[in-house]
């Protein structure tokens, strides 16, 4: 299957592979992410897999080409830090997007594809405990009713909305429910029943019951590493991937694999082991097979059997902060020098 693979980094833009991670190339000049900028997240539009969005420190931008050439969306994430962004899996009109350090977090959600956008409540406190100014790590619309959003931050709590944004409950705290304000990642494995697994820095929650209630691992007791960072479920499947590290940046990192809605998660063999704490997943529905995942330090690791093996690519790279694919070739523009 023809492909593009996409790393977003801290530092040095995206980097982006057309023939199956043999080679990379930086961006091009003349783009609206600087080919040394900052890159926090990636997302492949779900219908057309040439569309590509990042959230990058000048704003959300996106590509047209599978990942060549990007432009930045004029909007009012102008200049904001974009460190998540999602789409709706029944609607692809319908995305959220939520902000960050070093600008000020926010929840927003677009109703056109991206085009516009607007900020919903609640307002997001400055500064926080643990990171300095808190993050927008994760974003999710519930895939069996569209008005469900949700939104995690990094140091600053698991927030809900049942009305399409408009207003908003936060449910970390809550005795017997999730028990850290220091959200890393929220998803839902499609079940039956529908199940919504949240991570935070140090544990993983799972419910299946839209959030009344909630079942607990807490990583150290359970994986002996600490740092739970992101979960991913394998397109078409009921199989869920969780990445945890010894810290951030780390030494070390485990993969997980859940294969009964998140009741017990067994670890998978790596060929070697990853230089820092994994900090992203990458898949995408064109094959269930093929996933990605991203370490603090650079090094990238795949699977091409759907999860049971993961090893490393040749390829080294700065600060990785998110993994794409898309099932299309992107063709390079006319070197320049640089």
């Amino acid at each position: 299957m023809e492909k593009t693979i996409l790393v977003a980094t801290a530092g040095q833009g995206i980097l982006r592979s057309a023939d199956d991670g043999k080679s990379w190339r930086r961006l091009d000049l003349g783009q609206d992410i600087e080919f040394d900028g900052v890159v926090r997240s990636l997302a492949v539009h779900p219908v057309d897999p040439f569309v590509v969005f990042a959230g990058a420190d000048v704003g959300l931008c996106r590509s047209t080409d599978g990942g060549v050439n990007w432009k930045r969306i004029d909007s009012i994430l102008n200049d904001q830090t974009v460190w998540s962004i999602c789409f709706d899996p029944t609607n692809a009109h319908h995305m959220l997007c939520g902000t960050g350090a070093p600008s000020r977090a926010g929840f927003f959600r677009s109703t056109d594809g991206g085009e516009s956008w607007t900020k919903l409540p609640p307002e997001i406190p400055e500064h926080c405990a643990g990171v300095s100014k808190p993050r927008v790590l994760t974003c999710a619309i519930d895939p069996s009713n569209s008005s469900h959003l949700w939104f995690g931050i990094e140091e600053g709590g698991l927030f809900r909305s049942r009305d399409a944004g408009d207003t908003w409950e936060r449910l970390d705290g809550q005795p017997g429910g999730v028990g850290n304000s220091d959200i890393h990642c929220v998803t839902f494995i499609p079940g039956p029943p529908q199940t919504l697994l949240v991570v935070v820095v140090n544990a993983v929650y799972v419910s299946k019951d839209d959030g009344k209630t909630w079942k607990s691992f807490h990583a150290r007791q359970e994986w002996t590493l600490r740092y739970a960072r992101t979960v991913r479920v394998r397109p078409r499947s009921n199989e869920a991937f969780l990445v945890i590290g010894d810290s951030t940046p780390g030494h070390t990192s485990k993969v997980l694999k859940s294969s009964d809605l998140g009741e017990s998660w067994s670890e998978v063999p790596l060929t070697q082991t990853p230089n820092s704490a994994f900090w992203a997943v990458g898949v995408n529905e064109a094959d269930p097979q093929l996933m990605f995942a991203g370490s603090k330090y650079g090094h990238l690791f795949r699977t091409d059997d759907g999860g049971q093996t993961w090893f490393k690519e040749w390829r080294e790279f700065s600060e990785i902060t998110d993994v794409a694919w898309t099932p299309v070739l992107s063709v390079d523009n006319p070197p320049q020098h640089h």
